[in-house]
């Protein structure tokens, strides 16, 4: 069986879940093999190998850290022709998607990005993508050399297959592009205690509808009631109402949660092309002609001002 590369996203040898489901995804077209770069990649074997990593190729060159992501598409490319997969999987990160986007070049590739799924064919990997708004469902082949694809969070349950995990070093000669972008300083961001907004299987945001800053805390409770992530819209986060780190939409993050909550988001194109692979989407909005109810599975037509609480407080009743 041909294998497949998987582009491992882990901190200091903690794995990310959106790895561990491409390594569930790796596993319908081929042998995953891992790619682990930087401080701590060794550390990441045991996990990388209970969820059906057959090899883990492992670099912790300093580069990895010292600059941006040229290092870590050397690393890729050297992959690639150790093992010459079947394709390489990277999670449909910023830095996922220009680290993809690189590699395919370098290879003369095609590539793929955002997909929700992926399946065995009879000439490759078969990518499935929701494009449009929700409007369209596309599968799609990369016609020309070693496919790239990029997939999203949550886009796959993560599925224990304990296999080998066998650690091998990867010899990695860094370009001369690898040193042209240094890393000067990190500071580390303010931990709120909530689930990561790309990787939630809930998420509750708030719109224009929220009416200020200080009402996001009805948004950050009925969250915290779930266990899930906030998230707020374009124009919520135009006002200052809240971090761009957390806008949801085309020009902020792309989710895909198993629930999302929208509450005060009216549903302009913008905001429907983050999140509209959400599983189960609930809208709350006042106005019964909001384009976001031509997209929810559940929608409740009222002021979220009096809505919002009730849910939460009924949540917090069920879980006793």
């Amino acid at each position: 069986m041909a294998e497949v590369l998987v582009y491992v996203d882990h901190v200091d040898g903690a794995v990310r879940k959106p790895t561990l489901e491409l390594l569930t995804l790796a596993r319908r077209v081929g042998e995953p093999v891992a790619v682990a770069l930087g401080n701590g990649a060794a550390d990441t074997a045991a996990a990388l190998a209970e969820h059906g990593a057959v090899k883990v190729l492992t670099s912790e060159a300093a580069e990895y850290a010292d600059y941006l992501v040229v290092p870590k598409v050397d690393a890729l490319q050297a992959a690639v022709e150790q093992v010459s997969p079947a394709a390489v999987l990277v999670p449909s990160s910023a830095e996922g998607k220009e680290i993809a986007a690189r590699l395919a070049l370098r290879l003369g590739s095609g590539i793929i990005t955002d997909a929700i799924d992926l399946e065995s064919g009879a000439e490759g990997p078969v990518a499935t993508q929701s494009v449009f708004a929700a409007a369209f469902t596309t599968k799609s082949r990369v016609a020309k050399g070693t496919p790239v694809i990029t997939v999203k969070p949550n886009s796959a349950a993560v599925e224990p297959a304990p296999a080998a995990g066998a650690v091998e070093a990867l010899s990695v000669s860094f370009s001369a592009a690898a040193t042209g972008t240094k890393v000067t300083s990190r500071t580390p961001r303010e931990s709120t205690g909530r689930p990561e907004l790309t990787e939630a299987a809930i998420v509750v945001s708030g719109g224009r509808g929220v009416n200020g800053a200080e009402n996001f805390a009805i948004i950050e409770a009925l969250a915290d009631s779930l266990g899930a992530a906030v998230g707020a819209s374009r124009a919520a986060v135009d006002a200052g109402w809240y971090p761009h780190t957390n806008q949801v939409g085309q020009t902020g993050k792309s989710v895909s949660p198993q629930l999302y909550i929208a509450s005060g988001i009216s549903g302009a194109i913008q905001h429907r092309a983050g999140m509209q692979t959400s599983k189960t989407i609930v809208a709350v909005n006042k106005d019964a002609e909001a384009p976001i109810f031509d997209l929810v599975d559940y929608g409740v037509v009222g002021d979220l001002f009096d809505v919002v609480p009730q849910l939460t407080d009924e949540i917090k009743t069920r879980k006793g």
